[in-house]
């Protein structure tokens, strides 16, 4: 079913589609968009910098797309497939990082974290696109050996060829991230010198922000003592967002952690929605989900409004071309 940008009624007819899953198909035409090859920064990174690894935007191609069927891989697939392909984001010879939600000392079935099938057929998809190395990591926030193990997303990564990165004290750097409330912070150098980077996050119950979905998962590139950020944790997460601007997000939706979050623990807390939404608009991809899943919009997460008023993508999802897919 397409619905055309204007319509009155596009957000809550969208919204109803993808809570009920009667999702039927709405793609827009599939073109690959191929891309020269992005080069590794061979010098110095900068003290202050920001980290912009988008693609160019086209025109016959969706912003957002939302798959709904019994696979998670599959469910990656598709939802790649209609954004152009894997090839339009990953170009012959990149390296890529790959950032998952892989805080918690969790199961893949307390959706505390990114379902490891997921991680693995992105990894999958970016060898096949000619990526000549993909890296996986984050900064949990228990034990990362424990959490790395117990999540599943190592093996999972490692079996599809990646390299799995432990956030060791070596591995950061201080970077001026330039924010309102971010200054000078240790940074997971996973993220800094890739050349592409794709977020993976899961979409869950957060305590403070209502939800966490992609932009709240680049809390996990930062070092440090992260809790100081939550006294103005939407002006943070907007300063991450202007930071941390990302090639591709796959939100895993697979399983939803509805409450109890961000840390989980309860099965009876996770509900099984069997979808992945994918996207090149963080701001939009956070609004959509968050809508869905929780009824919230930018009056309660107010970083989604922060972020759209510094041009990095827009809260009124509802305007953009978006493909909705049954498999």
């Amino acid at each position: 079913m397409a619905l055309e940008a204007g319509h009155p009624e596009r957000r809550r007819a969208l919204v109803a589609l993808l809570r009920l899953g009667g999702l039927g198909a709405a793609t827009a035409g599939a073109a690959l968009w191929l891309r020269n090859r992005s080069r590794r920064p061979e010098e110095p990174l900068p003290l202050g910098l920001r980290r912009d690894v988008r693609v160019p935007a086209s025109s016959g191609l969706p912003e957002l797309v939302v798959v709904r069927g019994s696979e998670p891989r599959a469910l990656v697939r598709r939802s790649v497939e209609a954004l152009g392909g894997m090839r339009r984001f990953v170009s012959r010879g990149d390296i890529v990082a790959i950032k998952p939600n892989m805080a918690w000392d969790r199961t893949p079935e307390q959706a505390a974290n990114t379902n490891p099938e997921v991680v693995a057929e992105v990894v999958r998809l970016c060898f096949e696109a000619g990526a000549a190395r993909v890296l996986v990591g984050d900064v949990p926030t228990n034990e990362p050996h424990r959490v790395y193990q117990r999540s599943g997303i190592a093996a999972a990564a490692r079996a599809e060829g990646a390299e799995v990165v432990l956030p060791e004290r070596r591995r950061f750097r201080r970077v001026d991230l330039r924010g309102e409330v971010l200054g000078e912070w240790p940074v997971f150098d996973l993220v800094l010198r890739a050349d592409k980077v794709i977020n993976i996050p899961i979409a869950k119950h957060h305590s403070l922000t209502g939800a966490t979905l992609g932009i709240k998962n680049w809390y996990g590139i930062l070092g440090g003592q992260r809790h100081r950020l939550h006294q103005r944790i939407h002006e943070s997460l907007a300063d991450l967002a202007d930071f941390m601007r990302p090639t591709l997000t796959i939100l895993d939706a697979w399983r939803v952690l509805i409450r109890g979050g961000p840390t989980g623990g309860s099965l009876a807390d996770v509900e099984l929605r069997r979808t992945v939404i994918a996207g090149t608009d963080p701001v939009a991809l956070d609004a959509w989900a968050a809508k869905a899943y929780w009824d919230l919009d930018e009056r309660r997460m107010r970083y989604l409004r922060l972020a759209a008023r510094r041009g990095l993508g827009k809260v009124e999802f509802e305007t953009l071309r978006i493909a909705v897919i049954e498999t």
